[in-house]
């Protein structure tokens, strides 16, 4: 069986340079390999071509007997590394809290800690006589959601 390790630092190397990152790296017990990646810009067959090669010709596909697919993560698939919230500032998001709760807003920061999303919330302000909206910040630690995922609206 391939090592995931010396996998990652195949493919990270090969990434080196380029507006790429690694999202998500599975190696199953038989050896099929699958290469989810993600860029700051847009990612092309040749970007997926270039990893490809890198990986077979690091590992001898005849000795190790593996299958391997290098593609693009999924606009639709939640946030797995902090470099996706980062490409993502400034963009409307959906959060799934661990207790349930969706909400919507603007990713507004992000870092190795936590992220925060600002949300417009209706609220009765004092003095007022109807209701106003009002943006409300929200910060989340990665272990308190279940999911952060781009909305995207055409």
């Amino acid at each position: 069986m391939i090592d995931k390790k010396e996998l990652t630092s195949v493919i990270d190397k090969a990434l080196e340079g380029s507006k790429m990152f690694l999202v998500k790296l599975t190696v199953s017990n038989d050896n099929v390999i699958d290469v989810q990646l993600d860029s700051v810009e847009s990612i092309t067959i040749d970007d997926c071509i270039a990893v490809n090669d890198a990986v077979h010709a690091a590992f001898d596909q005849d000795v190790e007997d593996y299958e391997l697919t290098v593609g693009s993560y999924s606009l639709t698939e939640p946030f797995l590394v902090l470099k996706q919230y980062e490409k993502n500032l400034g963009g409307e998001v959906e959060v799934l809290t661990a207790d349930g709760h969706k909400l919507k807003g603007t990713l507004t920061s992000a870092n190795e800690e936590q992220f925060t999303i600002t949300v417009s919330t209706k609220t009765k302000i004092e003095g007022k006589k109807r209701p106003e909206m009002v943006d409300v910040e929200h910060s989340f630690k990665y272990d308190e959601i279940k999911y952060t995922k781009n909305i995207l609206q055409f």
